[in-house]
């Protein structure tokens, strides 16, 4: 039997969905990325350096902690919380960030650039850019740079560039075209750090490679806890790099389930939601081929989630392919499920989670309590709300008018 953690293959293919559809200024310079990645991954030398990193930098392995209140006040399953947020600058993505800057400086690049919706990976680049004294300018939509003022006050703090994209609703997709724009001009000197699982060969794998270390200590730790696997994973989807990282190690695993949180907005009838796979199609974006949220002609439509990080019209080829196949189950989860969520995570456990892992829990929540108390669940809590808080300070203003 064919593993499903083999993909993709030599095109960048899982199955239908991933491939290189960038300009022809970029096909040679993608080609040579996925070469140098292979050549790294073979190199003990890089191991042990990112090993390193993520213990002595990040702070890795992220605890794993039995939610007890929430557990008993769902009344079944019993919930674990992969705790991402713990990481040095606050979420999931400092992992991929660490990987690909060794990665870069590997291939002799002196500039870095990126997009960010909710930030965090904006943060995540710009403290990798400074651990590794390289110059770096983050692209982010005029949206999110207004909701996550704190988040780009620490982006300039780290020394990075941060250029506010006006374009679209200067959200997430609208920050990547421009980065996009920026790298075909710059190829010779500029390494492009995409954050999620999304983009051109080799980054939805490249980045799952690198966040993977997410599901490798989840399988020691839940082992070292309980002395079994888990039940079921449940994490939040964007672009999904938090929970291919948590999902792949246990692809193979037929007797754990995978759940993945879309971000439904307003509802999924309304139009105004960020979930490509309940309600997009196949299509091509950003240099793959995936679900997105399009028109009838392959116009791409706006996304809305109250989060940032979530707020993208796509997803991970992988994903695509998880859910083309059956493995994994995609749900959908609205801003006002997420906030509720939000609350009851923050006043049970002392724990403030981002909007983005507020998702997965609200998700958690209700599937729990018609589960038996020996199922074991693991939420992968991918960030902290730190950042979230302006957002959940007007949301309340707003209704108590």
């Amino acid at each position: 039997m064919t593993s499903l953690r083999a993909g993709p293959d030599e095109r960048g293919l899982f199955a239908d969905f991933g491939g290189q559809y960038v300009a022809e200024t970029l096909m040679p310079l993608v080609r040579w990325l996925a070469d140098e990645y292979q050549k790294a991954k073979a190199d003990s030398a890089f191991a042990e350096e990112l090993g390193a990193l993520c213990r002595d930098f990040i702070g890795r392995p992220s605890p794993l902690y039995f939610a007890e209140r929430l557990s008993a006040h769902c009344g079944g399953a019993k919930i674990y919380l992969k705790r991402e947020d713990l990481n040095h600058t606050g979420a999931h993505k400092i992992n991929n960030c660490v990987g690909q800057i060794l990665l870069a400086r590997r291939m002799g690049k002196r500039r870095i650039i990126a997009e960010t919706g909710a930030g965090m990976h904006g943060v995540a680049v710009a403290t990798v850019a400074a651990r590794f004294g390289m110059p770096c300018v983050i692209f982010m939509g005029t949206t999110d740079i207004d909701r996550q003022q704190a988040n780009v006050f620490r982006m300039k703090l780290l020394g990075a560039e941060v250029i506010p994209v006006t374009s679209g609703t200067g959200t997430l997709k609208d920050a990547m075209n421009e980065a996009l724009r920026d790298w075909v001009t710059q190829v010779a000197d500029t390494f492009y750090l995409i954050g999620s699982v999304a983009g051109p060969h080799p980054y939805p794998q490249m980045v799952r490679d690198f966040q993977c270390v997410i599901g490798n200590e989840t399988r020691e730790q839940i082992q070292a806890k309980e002395g079994r696997l888990p039940d079921s994973l449940i994490a939040c989807v964007g672009g999904g790099s938090n929970a291919m990282g948590l999902f792949h190690p246990f692809l193979d695993e037929p007797s754990v389930q995978i759940i993945g949180v879309e971000a439904a907005g307003h509802g999924i009838e309304t139009g105004l939601h960020a979930a490509s796979l309940n309600g997009g199609s196949p299509g091509v974006l950003h240099g793959n081929r995936s679900f997105f949220l399009q028109t009838g002609d392959g116009q791409i439509i706006d996304a809305h989630s109250i989060s940032a990080g979530l707020d993208y019209p796509g997803i991970g080829p992988e994903h695509a392919f998880l859910h083309q196949i059956g493995r994994a189950e995609y749900s959908a989860v609205t801003d006002q499920e997420a906030l509720a969520a939000f609350h009851l995570c923050s006043r049970l456990e002392g724990i403030i989670p981002a909007l983005e892992s507020a998702h997965a829990l609200a998700e958690a929540f209700k599937r729990a309590p018609k589960l038996p108390k020996e199922h074991l669940m693991v939420v992968n809590l991918s960030g902290r709300g730190d950042k979230d808080m302006q957002t959940v300070m007007q949301h309340l203003s707003e209704a108590s008018q």
